[in-house]
């Protein structure tokens, strides 16, 4: 049982052998560019090139990396699987391989695939042309065939030995005490039984793990003797339950030569009650990790009730067909495989495959909906986490359910925007407006994902096209939160192309018009416009106090942003400064990061240009905390950058230098060239200058190489050494 640990999954249960396996793997690795690690499903192979992967990460100065294909139902989402593995979350129009083989061109990685066997094709070009462009890329595969690509070196991998080596046995004990701690096999007569089942099971891993989850309702003895029967009886051509394993028989897949696994999986899900066969097959739709909550929605139905669920997934754990880390669950692609020949069997693929995106839809609209609260950050990482299913709901949505869809892609797209997937953002909007007629709020949201993605990808022409879409279209259906995300994102794209007075004027007139009925419930906010306050040069932070307003919509917020930007841009910086105070603590008040970080973006910016660097330091590292925990690429490069510039202001030239290196690298993740808001490009030129000035050339390009080269969690966590705590 595996969990993600930096890049590679963690080992959460005991590896019993492989000894020479491992180190013609260390060899491949050493020598090979590309090595394809082989064998029939159920043998070992993914927890193999994880230990090898582990035990080669040091010599890699950008690190090992991880993706695992065996949820992906097709190869439309391969490169964005690939991308997300090694943290490239583009922001271009590039084409995504282009964008994929820049990012990679001067690394020096590991890359490992697990479970290409179903992508054999997409995955051979794919590395083809990363490895023809990469020249410091390893790549380690694990397929049960080979992919064919030009140059691949092919390690295939047998079951464990079971006749004169331990470890077949030592893995079946080590399974046997994992389950319950207290077993063993100290009765007389019982390792020579456990020897036997091994035997029989002819070595392979899985099949073993298995046999062992059954020791609860047997004896090893009996186990024994159940196995042997079933091994040693002859197979019926006409009995049912053999035609449906030969189903799985495809010699691509499941070698014929080695039916063994086949039927210890067969046998295991004999040993399951009917509902717990039922929920093996139901499950087989979730392409992620997934809780018991998810588990009930998904799978619910007929015999099953939520309780039966529950129930059933206690005992398919208990079985090793789920496995349990903590409050999730996973399924291995081979016993998924299995579950999803018996949902077929049952008629159910339609019945499952709708529960399945009426789940996800409901997530959707939850995450939608708890965007603007203490739960933000949770939604934003569930979002994240579970994206194939999510694309996998749209999917079957835009094919069975088109207002399903429309509703969908429009609530999950601000997400996917913030996430990187901004080709699938902009990809699935599109779709689901193409699929067919949508009015009201869903049309307006559709539209507005479609041009923020589009302005997040540096296509503003397209950003202005929706923005002036979306505003004719709020006007006409009265949406006031049509209305504010209108404006914001014509303000943003106003702003991207110096045009902050057109872009400040807007958004105070619709906050205007909408403030008597702000959306969930707030009171409106105390406005600051021109005649509010001064334009006074200087000040404090503490000029910047006033009462925090309730808790408003997303929406509202993102416009309120829009005036703080157009203020600094505009050079008021005394009424921005307080602006962004006031919507700072609005945040706060409901546990908001996004635009809070946001606001201490502005605030950092102020500071830096009334002269202030100790406190532009200060809010510069706000940002960066709360963009960290957003895990958002694109605002950590913003923050990193004016980050820098405080510092440099501060006179610490190197220090300046390696934040700015570090920021250069996240950059790099979102595919641009340092950009934010108009006014930035006069501040990193002075930043580099002031920086330049206090250590010289050479110093300051010596700490930039080393902040550029660093991993870049490290390079921040250094930024951030001040220890500010959200």
């Amino acid at each position: 049982m595996m969990t993600k640990v930096g890049f590679l999954p963690e080992e959460t249960s005991s590896f019993v052998g492989r000894r020479a396996e491992l180190a013609r793997l260390e060899t491949a690795l050493t020598t090979r560019r590309m090595t394809t690690l082989i064998g029939p499903g159920g043998v070992g192979k993914t927890r193999l090139a994880v230990r090898a992967a582990r035990a080669a990460a040091d010599r890699y100065p950008d690190g090992a990396w991880w993706a695992d294909l065996s949820p992906l139902y097709d190869d439309a989402l391969l490169l964005p699987t690939v991308s997300d593995a090694v943290g490239l979350a583009d922001h271009t129009l590039r084409m995504p391989v282009e964008a994929l083989c820049e990012w990679l061109s001067d690394k020096n990685l590991l890359l490992v695939l697990d479970s290409a066997e179903h992508l054999r094709g997409p995955c051979s070009h794919l590395l083809a042309e990363l490895i023809t462009t990469s020249p410091g890329l390893t790549v380690l595969v694990t397929s049960r065939q080979p992919l064919g690509t030009r140059g691949e070196h092919v390690v295939r991998i047998q079951p464990l030995p079971v006749d004169g080596a331990p470890d077949a046995l030592q893995l079946f004990e080590d399974r046997l005490r994992a389950g319950d701690p207290r077993a063993g096999l100290d009765a007389p007569g019982d390792r020579a039984a456990a020897a036997d089942i091994c035997r029989r099971l002819e070595g392979i891993p899985l099949a073993i793990e298995l046999a062992a989850a059954g020791i609860g309702r047997h004896t090893v003895a009996q186990l024994a003797t159940r196995i042997g029967t079933r091994f040693d009886a002859p197979v019926d051509a006409e009995d049912l339950t053999a035609s449906r394993l030969d189903l799985l028989a495809d010699d691509s897949l499941w070698p014929r030569r080695h039916r063994t696994l086949r039927t210890t999986i067969g046998w295991s899900h004999e040993l399951c009650t009917p509902l717990e066969r039922l929920l093996w097959a139901r499950l087989t739709l979730l392409r992620t990790d997934f809780d018991e909550e998810v588990a009930r929605e998904v799978c619910t139905g007929g015999p099953l009730t939520p309780h039966e669920v529950d129930r059933a997934l206690q005992g398919l754990v208990a079985q090793s067909v789920v496995q349990r880390d903590g409050t999730r669950y996973r399924m291995l692609d081979t016993l998924r495989e299995y579950g999803r020949m018996w949902l077929k069997e049952l008629g159910e693929e339609r019945a499952a495959a709708d529960r399945h995106a009426r789940s996800f839809l409901g997530l959707a609209r939850r995450a939608h909906e708890g965007w603007t609260g203490p739960d933000q950050i949770t939604w934003y990482h569930t979002i994240a986490d579970t994206h194939l299913d999510l694309c996998a709901a749209l999917d079957h949505l835009l094919a069975h359910d088109v207002a399903g869809a429309q509703e969908m892609a429009g609530r999950v797209g601000f997400f996917w925007a913030c996430c990187g997937h901004l080709s699938e953002a902009r990809g699935y909007a599109q779709r689901a407006l193409d699929a067919g007629p949508v009015e009201g709020p869903h049309r307006t949201r559709l539209q507005w994902v479609l041009g923020v993605a589009a302005l997040l990808q540096g296509d503003f022409a397209t950003a202005e096209k929706y923005g002036a879409l979306c505003t004719a279209i709020a006007l006409y259906d009265h949406d006031d939160e049509g209305m504010l995300g209108a404006t914001y994102l014509s303000g943003l794209t106003q702003l991207m192309n110096g045009e902050p007075a057109a872009a400040l004027e807007a958004a105070e007139r619709v906050l205007r018009m909408t403030e008597t009925a702000p959306s969930d419930g707030a009171s409106p906010e105390p406005r600051t416009t021109a005649a509010d306050t001064s334009e006074a040069a200087g000040g404090s932070d503490a000029d910047f106090d006033s009462d925090p307003a309730p808790m408003e919509s997303a929406h509202r917020l993102r416009c309120r942003l829009i005036t703080v930007f157009a203020l600094t841009a505009l050079g008021r910086l005394t009424e921005s400064g307080r602006a962004a105070a006031t919507l700072r603590r609005s945040c706060e008040l409901g546990g908001e990061y996004w635009t809070r970080s946001y606001a201490d973006y502005q605030l950092a910016l102020i500071a830096l240009l009334q002269g202030r660097p100790e406190d532009s330091a200060t809010h510069a590292r706000a940002m960066l905390a709360g963009k960290h925990r957003l895990r958002d690429s694109f605002g950590i490069a913003l923050g990193l950058d004016i980050l820098a510039a405080a510092i440099a202001a501060q006179g610490a030239g190197a220090q300046a230098a390696r934040v700015y290196g570090t920021g250069h690298a996240y950059w790099r993740m979102v595919g641009h060239p340092q950009r934010g808001t108009p006014e930035l490009g006069a501040v990193r030129e002075t930043c580099e200058i002031q920086a330049r000035a206090a250590v010289g050339d050479a110093a300051y390009q010596r700490a930039f190489e080393r902040g550029q080269a660093d991993n870049a969690e490290v390079g921040l966590a250094a930024a951030l050494h001040s220890g500010l705590q959200l």
